[in-house]
């Protein structure tokens, strides 16, 4: 008998071992190989100049991106053209390394006539799209650098009674290329009640005119009660309504970053005045891989899916949508790269 219960609990010992594996490590190990590895995020900023772009960039991501910039004065203003200009720096938090990419936009809107200002920016996204696609149709794909734009910050002017035709005109042009998200600038221009209104106005005007701004994904059902109230609160957020300053003030006996007007004091960070922190939980803590996800499986794809319609569709090499460069002869090393994939074949 006490053999027989021994031999019982030698199995059932046995079975327990064989339940775990180790494969439930698994999130750990991508955890070390994507922080080794690092991140990166390149985000662009749209708008008529004076709407605090700049300034709210810098209270996003704590860091000063525009230490070197000319401010144009008026006449100057007359002759310039949208150009594309781009600031890279390197963040690191805990550990964890950010390459973060701002694409800015200057002259946008500024002109008189404003006809077609968006065309340069959606070239310069078409041109991101374009070199990934050359890039992971080479031969060495290994290190392939992303400088595909995920997310588009498009800055809507307080005044006014909603959309002008020109953020109509410009959000159409680029809803098909990129994640949109509108932003209401210079908040603390309005009252709660007149932002409340201008923020339906926008969306009503949003339905109304068939433009896709990004839509954050539905949470799943395994998803804890506050990561669904803080989902369903971005959602009715949107636009949002936000405040940039870098200047650090007193309140309430404490240190805060905010503006000090003669009526008082409007701080960044306080929810009751801003969706300042709205927006930098969504745009960092909880959707920016979402955002890069849908940039990559949804814009670059219908663009990538295109690329190779147009492709196949002609046989004349110089109508194809992708230039063909002239094939040169290969040097050594391409030779040797060759050799080797051959072989591995």
């Amino acid at each position: 008998m006490s053999f027989s219960l021994a031999l019982i609990s030698f199995f059932f010992f046995l079975s327990q071992e064989k339940q775990y594996v180790g494969f439930a490590t698994l999130p750990n190990q991508v955890h070390r190989k994507s922080v080794k590895k690092g991140f990166d995020f390149t985000l662009m900023v749209a708008g008529e100049s004076g709407m605090g772009k700049s300034t709210l960039v810098n209270s996003l991501f704590l860091t000063d991106l525009y230490k070197d910039r000319k401010l144009l004065n008026a006449e100057e203003r007359i002759n310039q053209t949208v150009e594309i200009i781009k600031h890279t720096v390197d963040i690191e938090e805990k550990g964890v390394k950010l390459k973060l990419t701002i694409v800015d936009t200057p002259g946008f809107g500024d002109a008189v006539n404003n006809n077609e200002c968006w065309k340069p920016i959606t070239d310069y996204i078409d041109q991101q799209f374009e070199q990934y696609f050359r890039d992971e149709s080479g031969l060495n794909r290994k290190n392939i650098q992303d400088n595909r734009v995920h997310c588009c910050l498009y800055f809507i002017p307080p005044f006014g009674h909603g959309l002008r035709p020109v953020d109509v005109e410009f959000m159409k042009a680029l809803h098909e290329k990129v994640n949109i998200i509108p932003l209401i600038a210079k908040a603390d221009c309005l009252t709660p009640n007149e932002i409340k209104k201008l923020k339906d106005r926008i969306r009503e005007e949003i339905d109304k005119f068939g433009i896709k701004v990004y839509q954050f994904p539905e949470c799943d059902s395994d998803e804890d009660e506050e990561f669904k109230q803080l989902d369903k609160e971005l959602k009715e957020c949107t636009p949002f309504a936000v405040i940039g300053s870098n200047t650090v003030v007193e309140a309430r006996g404490q240190r805060v970053r905010g503006r000090l007007y003669p009526w008082g004091i409007v701080e960044v960070e306080n929810q009751s005045h801003c969706d300042f922190v709205k927006l930098r939980n969504m745009l960092i803590r909880s959707h920016m891989h979402d955002l890069k996800d849908v940039t990559c499986d949804v814009h670059y794809e219908n663009y990538r899916a295109q690329c190779i319609q147009e492709m196949t569709r002609y046989d004349n090499r110089m109508e194809s949508p992708i230039p063909i460069l002239p094939l040169s002869t290969p040097d050594v090393d391409t030779e040797k790269l060759i050799k080797m994939k051959d072989e591995e074949v």
